[in-house]
């Protein structure tokens, strides 16, 4: 072969790869990078001081700020550039400062409860005969109106359909395509009859959409009737707000103590509200029907938080490009760090939170020098409807103003449904991602992955990046016990994690980012259809 010829081959050999978007991924740092996030995981105190030093992370909360604070400070000792807080409008924030809810007639019973977010306070304690207009309509619930003034109101009927099945696992060899395209409304006061939640075609979870319009600071409310209720229940909520209703009550979707809560800001003048295990409010229930001598104790003590000016934060810190011609690109990943108010958020979403945050201290370590800068982010408001990452690319990627922006952004890699091991991810059903994932997976089934899916995903922040226009994409987890058990539940503890599957996760997440930021090409803009 000629000098001439052999410069052709290596011509059409670089041409051939630029055109199937192959990266100029290094083998040996990809084994430094495996090295350092299998064996030398830190994962462990990033998990702890979200859960069990700091504890549940409510949007806007005192502690949603300080977690948001302390891992701004982490990834800037890892010595990344310009970590910092990012602040976006939300509303009021709450916190629980104390809860007692006791029967205390016909027999004294501890009853296992939650106050909703956002709940108000109510004036001290409640001693009273529970009234119970589960079923009835705004017409039946007017007629005893002079009842329910500073009233224990118990608002929907007994409960016998409850969430008993997890959505379907889509690394399983025998799994139907399309079958997990939802992320259940657990927690939406939303059970079907089945005890599931509707799967849809498009990925989008039926909750979350109510989510979306519920405003900042809020999510949907679940009825204050329940389904004899007629469509009525905003109505009976004003009735029951006007009458001057002492404390709402209503049982979760969930069986065997774990409950279900999430909330909802109502302004001046709302209603405090509890969700209660759905057996002892059955049984309450029962023991109205039979007449028998009922009495509640019911007190809520919560607080508002306006000091900061409505505002929630997003963490954002980067690891800068160094190729003359890419740097400017952008290769983001992200979780939100915001969780509702009854576990610790576990499961939803510290695990996400720290193998985001470990992803990026693997690249450090293993001595990365990216071609597109990394950028990672931590959102806040994810529960109430996406919003920090909504504001985000409202802010710097969405609208004729951030086309630049948009043009030089790569993709996006979100960590949210489910929890633990990354079986692989939801191609957004994009064949150009589909060839890349596949060919990144491979190797990585050596430490536990499985297989991609070529559907899409909905219900999180990968959303708001597709929405605008840019790639974004979200990893197949753990979904064992997730939708019945600890998702937006008392039940999202520390238990349910494994360290050796943090480990495992934020491996596969650094090695899909290192990919993506190394590669000759930015990543297919080939709209997904969701």
């Amino acid at each position: 072969m000629t000098k001439r010829s052999a410069w052709v081959v290596v011509g059409l050999v670089a041409m051939g790869a630029a055109a199937s978007g192959q990266t100029r991924a290094d083998p040996a740092t990809l084994a430094r990078i495996r090295a350092e996030g299998m064996e030398r995981s830190q994962t462990l105190p990033v998990f702890d001081m979200l859960t069990t030093t700091i504890g549940p992370r409510l949007t806007a909360s005192p502690a949603q700020k300080r977690a948001s604070e302390w891992v701004r400070d982490r990834l800037a000792s890892y010595g990344l550039s310009n970590a910092r807080l990012e602040p976006w409008k939300f509303g009021r924030g709450w916190t629980l400062e104390r809860m007692t809810v006791e029967m205390i007639e016909p027999r004294y019973l501890p009853l296992i409860g939650y106050a909703d977010g956002w709940s108000a306070s109510t004036p001290g304690e409640i001693v009273a005969a529970p009234v119970f207009i589960g079923g009835k309509t705004p017409d039946q619930i007017e007629a005893i109106r002079g009842q329910l003034k500073g009233a224990i109101v118990m608002t929907q009927p007994i409960l016998s359909n409850f969430v008993r099945r997890d959505r379907p696992q889509p690394s399983d060899i025998d799994y139907v395509p399309n079958a997990a395209a939802y992320a259940t409304s657990v927690g939406r006061g939303q059970a079907t009859s089945s005890g599931q939640a509707p799967s849809t075609s498009s990925g989008q979870a039926p909750g979350r959409g109510q989510a979306q319009a519920a405003g900042r600071g809020q999510a949907p409310a679940a009825p204050a009737a329940g389904r004899g209720a007629g469509g009525n229940a905003q109505t009976i909520q004003t009735l029951l707000r006007d009458a001057g209703a002492g404390v709402l009550l209503k049982p979760s979707i969930g069986e065997f103590g774990t409950v279900f809560v999430t909330g909802r800001d109502g302004g001046p003048g709302a209603v405090p509200s509890l969700t209660l295990s759905a057996e002892q409010y059955n049984m309450i229930a029962r023991m109205l029907e039979q007449n028998l001598p009922v009495k509640l104790r019911v007190n809520v003590q919560t607080k508002y938080y306006d000091e900061d000016n409505g505002n929630a934060y997003n963490v954002i810190a980067e690891l800068p490009g160094e190729d003359p011609v890419l740097k400017d690109e952008v290769v983001m990943f992200g979780a939100h760090i915001d969780s509702w108010h009854t576990g610790v958020g576990a499961t939803d979403n510290a695990d996400g939170v720290t193998t985001m945050v470990e992803a990026i201290r693997i690249l450090k370590a293993a001595g990365v020098r990216p071609r597109r800068t990394i950028r990672v982010a931590l959102w806040s408001g994810e529960e109430q409807g996406l919003l920090g990452s909504r504001a985000w690319v409202a802010q710097h990627l969405a609208g004729d103003a951030n086309r630049a922006a948009r043009d030089t952004f790569s993709v996006y890699f979100n960590a949210d449904n489910g929890y633990g091991a990354v079986y692989g991810f939801y191609e957004q059903n994009s064949e150009p991602a589909a060839e890349l994932f596949d060919r990144w997976l491979q190797p990585l089934k050596a430490i536990g992955a499985r297989r991609n899916v070529f559907e899409g995903v909905g219900s999180t922040d990968h959303l708001s990046f597709v929405e605008a226009g840019v790639p974004g994409f979200n990893p197949i987890q753990e979904y064992e016990n997730y939708d019945q058990h600890t998702h937006h539940t008392n039940m999202d503890t520390v238990e349910r994690l494994n360290p050796k599957d943090l480990a495992q996760a934020a491996t596969v997440l650094a090695t899909f980012v290192y990919q993506a930021a190394m590669s000759d090409q930015r990543f297919p803009r080939v709209p997904p259809r969701r």
